[in-house]
């Protein structure tokens, strides 16, 4: 053991993104769901006491303007979109993931035009995604086929509208093709909506470069936005003029206090706005997005492999043999942010982890999932964890 922690300490001596650390509220614990729920920047605590106090206590409805809460969806989607590999002018942040996947899979329909209908949708796929596509297919007339997603080249054909698929598997932490899989889409006329809720912030996407249609993503896991902070909708700037969104809230109006009865959709990214922003916790986000300042995704994603190759490694050489087996893919080209275990008594094994300091998350029936956060993760955590876990096992 002492061999790999000795190793953990030379990485971490060496590691150019170890500083951002200290940028984040973290204990003793080592924290490795943030794939679920990132950690807290230090400074957000203060930022959003300036928005209760003066934003909203002094300025009150003169913040809309004075204090720029009216373009927040757009301002903060120009900032997440260097994240994604996006131009600006193409993403708007607001509401759930949930919402923005029925916004993405709706106008994708619309925009295949008629004689096509079906909608690809991974059968892995996070359990909203699949129910808000269910939905979307009998609102609109369409059907829905499950398809793995290395299927889908072989299931898209003439009647295919739109392909709903994961960027990265919530259970396994296997990367999806986006490249080859948006051609694929692309080649059969049918047009590509991701979902990066597992990738921003941990490796780098493309939106624009591979030509992805619609997007859609959360801000609470890696980009640590806080809890049930606002989504974002990726709109390409090819289809914004004739993107036509099933929910055409005011907000989205070209001019939203003429209070016309009649709906003109607005230019640009603004029309995948709906309602009234969630001013609070979007402007939380906002501060969140600082520690991205400086930081190059492509040394994140180099840290994130390097940092789930040595997990991987200390618990094959420390876990009693036969009690886990990895399910995450070992080929970088095909692995996320997170390393997950399969474990016979997964649930129990993970609440004494939790007890014993290392957080990791559950899901069910055996699967242990570890998410490594290259901002504030380092390798010493990832022995620990291996560690520890290894202890648990041989219990």
């Amino acid at each position: 053991m002492s061999d790999f922690k000795e190793r953990a300490e030379a990485l971490d001596a060496a590691d150019e993104l170890a500083a951002l650390r200290e940028l984040f509220t973290l204990d003793d614990t080592v924290y490795l769901d943030g794939n679920s729920l990132g950690a807290l920047p230090r400074h957000v605590p203060a930022r959003m006491q300036e928005v209760l106090t003066r934003e909203w206590g002094a300025l009150r409805i003169r913040s809309w303007g004075e204090s720029g809460w009216w373009t927040a969806p757009e301002r903060i989607g120009d900032r997440i979109a260097p994240l994604v590999g996006a131009a600006a002018g193409q993403i708007v942040v607001g509401d759930s993931t949930s919402v923005n996947v029925f916004k993405a899979v709706v106008a994708a329909t619309r925009l295949a035009g008629d004689g096509r209908d079906e909608i690809l949708v991974d059968a892995t796929t996070f359990p909203t995604d699949g129910y808000i596509a269910g939905s979307a297919a009998r609102m609109t007339g369409h059907r829905v086929v499950p398809v793995a997603p290395s299927d889908v080249p072989a299931a898209l054909g003439p009647r295919t509208a739109a392909v709903l698929l994961n960027h990265v598997d919530y259970r396994t932490g296997r990367l999806h093709d986006l490249p080859g899989l948006t051609a694929a889409a692309h080649d059969a006329g049918a047009l590509a909506v991701w979902d990066l809720c597992h990738s921003a912030g941990a490796l780098p996407v493309g939106l624009d470069a591979h030509g992805v249609d619609l997007a859609v993503g959360c801000t609470y896991k890696y980009l640590n936005g806080g809890p049930g902070s606002p989504a974002y909708l990726y709109v390409a700037e090819r289809h914004q003029e004739a993107f036509d969104s099933p929910l055409p809230g005011w907000t989205s109006h070209a001019d939203p206090f003429a209070m016309t009865p009649g709906y003109a959709p607005a230019e640009g990214s603004v029309r995948g706005r709906v309602g009234t922003p969630d001013i609070l916790s979007m402007l939380a986000l906002e501060s969140a997005l600082d520690v991205w300042d400086g930081v190059s995704v492509e040394a994140v994603r180099a840290k994130s492999l390097a940092l789930t190759d040595f997990f991987l490694e200390c618990v094959a050489a420390y876990a009693p043999e036969g009690r886990v087996a990895p399910v995450t893919p070992v080929p970088h080209a095909e692995r996320g942010s997170q390393v997950s275990l399969r474990c016979e008594d997964a649930e129990d094994v993970m609440r004494v982890l939790i007890e014993r300091g290392v957080v990791g998350d559950l899901r069910r029936p055996d699967v242990l999932r570890f998410g490594f956060t290259p901002l504030y993760v380092g390798f010493a955590d990832a022995e620990r964890a291996a560690r520890i876990l290894a202890e648990v096992l041989a219990v």
